[in-house]
C-alpha cells in the first residue's frame, strides 16, 4: 500500500478527516452512499503513481465529525466541503481533477457548476439525479419509501427495497467485495445515509445550464453492468442535455469497490485523454 498522509479540514460546522497519497496533480475522490475515504483504497493506490490522490470522510461519517446532529444534509454544503479539501491540498495554478461516485457524484456536479476556479475535469459516476428524469415523481416516491422502510423496519429491509427498485430485475451478480474496516464503517454510517442523505441528494436538481457552460470539464460515467437500470439514466440524461462526455466503466453502480483495478484503469484513461486533448489546444 502506498504511504498515506492524513489530515483534518475545518469546514462550516464540521471537521473532516482526509487522506493523501502519491505525487502529481490532485485527483479528489468523493465517496457516495455511506462510504468514506477507505472505499477507494485499492483504486487510490493504483493511481498514486501519477496523481496526488485525495479522499475524505464526508461530514457525519466515520472519522469526520459535525458540530450538530446530521439532520438536513444539503448538497451545497457537501460540495463546499469538497472545495475546501481541494483548496487545502492543491498547489497554486496546478489543475485539479475530481471523481465522484453516486451521491458523491452529485456533490461533484454542484462543485463544478457553482464554484469559481473549477476543476480541470470532473468525472461523475452514476449520480442518482432522478429529478431530471421524465418519471421523476415515481422515483421520488421510491426513495421516500426506502427511507420510510428504514425508519420502520431497519437497515436490512431498506436496502432490500433499494436493491429491488434500482436493479431492473436482471442485473449481473455483483463481484464479491472483501470485508474491510472501511466496509464496517460503511455499515455503521448507513443509518445516517438512509435517514438524512438519501432523499436530500436524490431530490437535488443539478443546474444543467451551468454544467452546459462547463461541459468541456465534465465526463459523465456509468457502469457497464448498469445497462437498463435506474441509476444509469441520470448520467446519460446529463451528458445528452449538456454536451458533456460520456464514459462507460467496469462493473455496476459500485464498480469502484467491485472492480477497483479495472475502474482505476478507466479513470486513468479518461484523465489521460482529457489531458492529451488539452495539450493539443
Amino acid at each position: 500500500m502506498t504511504d498515506i498522509k492524513t489530515g483534518t479540514a475545518e469546514v462550516l460546522g464540521a471537521t473532516l478527516h482526509y487522506e493523501t497519497r502519491g505525487d502529481g496533480p490532485v485527483l479528489l475522490l468523493i465517496p457516495g452512499g455511506s462510504g468514506d475515504a477507505g472505499i477507494f483504497d485499492v483504486l487510490a493506490d493504483d493511481l498514486a503513481d501519477q496523481y496526488t490522490v485525495v479522499s475524505y470522510d464526508p461530514r457525519c461519517f466515520s472519522r469526520s465529525s459535525a458540530d450538530s446532529a446530521p439532520t438536513g444534509q444539503q448538497v451545497e454544503v457537501h460540495s463546499a466541503d469538497a472545495r475546501r479539501i481541494l483548496d487545502l491540498v492543491a498547489r497554486p495554478d496546478e489543475p485539479t481533477f475530481v471523481l465522484g461516485t453516486s451521491s458523491g457524484a452529485i456533490a461533484a456536479l454542484d462543485l463544478l457548476a457553482h464554484f469559481p476556479n473549477p476543476p480541470e475535469l470532473v468525472v461523475a459516476h452514476e449520480p442518482p439525479s432522478v429529478e431530471l428524469l421524465p418519471d421523476a415523481a415515481e422515483h421520488r416516491a421510491f426513495f421516500r419509501e426506502v427511507r420510510e422502510t428504514y425508519l420502520r423496519d431497519g437497515v436490512a429491509a431498506a436496502m432490500a427495497v433499494m436493491a429491488a427498485g434500482t436493479s431492473g430485475g436482471d442485473a449481473p451478480e455483483p463481484a464479491e467485495i472483501p470485508r474491510t474496516e472501511a466496509m464496517d464503517r460503511m455499515v455503521e454510517n448507513m443509518p445516517i445515509f438512509l435517514e438524512h442523505v438519501l432523499t436530500q441528494f436524490t431530490g437535488y436538481v443539478p443546474d444543467l445550464d451551468a454544467l452546459r457552460s462547463r461541459s468541456d470539464r465534465l465526463v459523465m460515467a456509468a457502469g457497464r453492468d448498469s445497462a437498463g437500470q435506474l441509476l444509469r439514466r441520470p448520467a446519460e440524461h446529463i451528458a445528452q442535455h449538456t454536451g458533456a462526455g460520456f464514459a462507460e466503466f467496469p462493473g455496476g453502480h459500485v464498480g469502484a469497490t467491485e472492480r477497483p483495478l479495472e475502474f482505476a484503469a478507466t479513470v486513468r484513461r479518461v484523465l489521460d485523454e482529457h489531458r492529451a486533448g488539452n495539450s493539443r489546444t
